[in-house]
């Protein structure tokens, strides 16, 4: 670990139309860390994850990458960033190769692919075990398996920091299992790793630091919570379904 955070927010807020998101949120991610952000659906997770790859802007406080301000930096194939699972060919036709292929722009001269290049992309499909179908249509592709092409095109690139927001969301078991082998892999060779979360589930072994958000806001910057799933988050509130009517919330985690 260096003294220089790869990733540091100090005091970033952030709006959504004219809804207060992220408010002065303090998260630093140090070289070689893997810091798991979790949270409540709208605490702020995937919007914080946004502003940091400027996505979103801040209304207030400063993002640095690697030491230097978000707004300077122009480095990107240092950064690899899985966006939450959606269809990995964004309904244009295309093979799997190609979308990985489109992750190692950066890394090429005028967009020419060389022999290094092209040995980079099958590694990548490799990694993520989907070598196989590198010649396959993306449409015919299951939901864990277009999960492990986005994967493939951000570590194409061979990042020093990857972002991921919620990689492990609607995932089969066996996407799941390929997608820890593979980040533990990453984690190994000493890539940072910043990843959104709903639980921490087969990734647990990996994470290093949780930061918990609740409503914009810090909650918990620290070890992760041993449970899995909401009721693991520090501060959850919950109503038991066999509660009395008009029952207070049960408040359950780390910090209770």
């Amino acid at each position: 670990m260096t003294s220089e955070p790869v990733i540091a927010l100090r005091g970033v807020a952030a709006e959504l139309g004219a809804r207060p998101v992220l408010r002065g949120i303090d998260l630093t991610v140090g070289r070689g860390e893997v810091v798991a952000l979790l949270g409540a659906n709208g605490s702020g997770k995937s919007t914080a994850i946004r502003t940091i790859i400027g996505q979103v802007p801040v209304s207030s406080g400063t993002i640095e990458l690697f030491g230097t301000p978000r707004r300077s930096f122009g480095d990107w194939a240092r950064v690899g960033y899985v966006p939450q699972r959606t269809t990995a060919a964004g309904g244009v036709p295309s093979t799997v190769t190609e979308i990985v292929s489109s992750g190692r722009l950066s890394r090429t001269r005028f967009g020419v692919f060389r022999k290094s290049d092209r040995e980079a992309v099958r590694r990548a499909l490799e990694l993520v075990g989907m070598a196989d179908r590198a010649k396959d249509s993306a449409g015919a592709l299951s939901g864990g398996q277009h999960q492990r092409v986005l994967i493939a095109r951000a570590l194409v690139a061979e990042p020093e920091l990857l972002i991921m927001d919620e990689p492990m969301a609607g995932v089969d078991l066996a996407s799941q299992e390929i997608l820890a082998r593979t980040l533990k892999q990453q984690v190994e060779a000493g890539t940072t790793v910043l990843l959104v979360l709903h639980e921490l589930g087969p990734l647990e072994p990996l994470i290093d630091r949780a930061v918990v958000l609740r409503d914009g806001c810090v909650q918990h910057d620290g070890p992760p919570p041993r449970a899995v799933g909401q009721h693991a988050l520090p501060g959850h509130d919950h109503v038991h379904p066999h509660a009395p009517a008009g029952a207070e919330p049960i408040r359950t985690g780390l910090l209770s």
